[in-house]
């Protein structure tokens, strides 16, 4: 059975054996694979006319594994900030992980509106469901490997919803995904993944995680010493590669390539 069929009825028999997300929940999510309630959302800037901007979505690569996402509505997010790349200009939305120095700060700057850490400081898993005119972030919790043994929920992929899109950052993964981390996932037209082969996961787990979300479009990140053939080659010939010699591209629903392509921006 093809895959897409395949991951279609599944979902629609998890959909008949869970609850609708119920009428109160403010954001129902495009992305979702399976139908269920949502954390409240926090409303920063947001009206009905505002929730969906069509246009182009911008994604820049600056640095590491921080991408910069500029929304049709003038929203700009970098992901797994630092503050070393994407502070120029100053986004409104940063969301960090804390494998590394180079994926969080202790003190972004205070312009920034949002900042969005994928661990709670507090205890437990980090949980986010924000809205900012044009797009709306929220995040799967992960694992995270500290000092030789696992933390729960000291991770998290984000994924931001905009212009019809669902774009995903898998940030610091370090263990594979279950069932149930796929269905909160939801479909990605666009993910970033993290090729560096072993300070995340090795190449081997990350093309089966690629593999299965199958999205449109796989922008590279945090690649190190990896050469890029490795990690193009295990993906196999059902994924076309293109390199660009930019840092920057531009993606709207109407031009998603037809066949899910890597793309290799300038810098990676």
């Amino acid at each position: 059975m093809p895959v897409r069929l395949f991951a279609a009825c599944l979902v629609a028999l998890l959909a008949l054996a869970r609850p609708a997300a119920a009428a109160e929940d403010p954001v129902p999510s495009r992305c979702m694979a399976i139908a269920e309630a949502l954390p409240k959302a926090t409303y920063a800037s947001f009206t009905p006319a505002q929730a969906f901007v069509d246009g182009d979505v911008t994604i820049t690569y600056a640095g590491h594994s921080t991408y910069v996402i500029e929304t049709p509505g003038g929203v700009r997010i970098a992901t797994d900030y630092s503050g070393l790349y994407g502070s120029n200009p100053l986004p409104r939305i940063v969301t960090m992980n804390k494998a590394h120095r180079t994926h969080f700060t202790d003190f972004p700057d205070k312009g920034i509106e949002h900042v969005l850490r994928g661990w709670n400081p507090d205890g437990g898993p980090a949980r986010h469901a924000l809205v900012v005119d044009d797009v709306y972030v929220r995040n799967v919790p992960t694992d995270i490997r500290r000092f030789g043994e696992m933390e729960a929920n000291g991770n998290s992929i984000f994924i931001f919803e905009v212009a019809g899109l669902c774009i995903g950052h898998l940030g610091h993964l370090h263990h594979r995904l279950e069932d149930a981390h796929y269905g909160a996932i939801g479909r990605l037209d666009v993910v970033m993944v993290p090729i560096d082969g072993g300070m995340t996961l090795s190449i081997d787990a990350m093309t089966e995680i690629t593999t299965r979300l199958y999205s449109s479009m796989i922008l590279p990140m945090h690649r190190h010493a990896t050469p890029m053939a490795e990690f193009t080659g295990m993906m196999g010939d059902g994924f076309a590669v293109e390199f660009r010699p930019s840092r920057s591209l531009k993606v709207s629903l109407r031009s998603l390539p037809a066949r899910p392509t890597i793309i290799v921006l300038e810098g990676i």
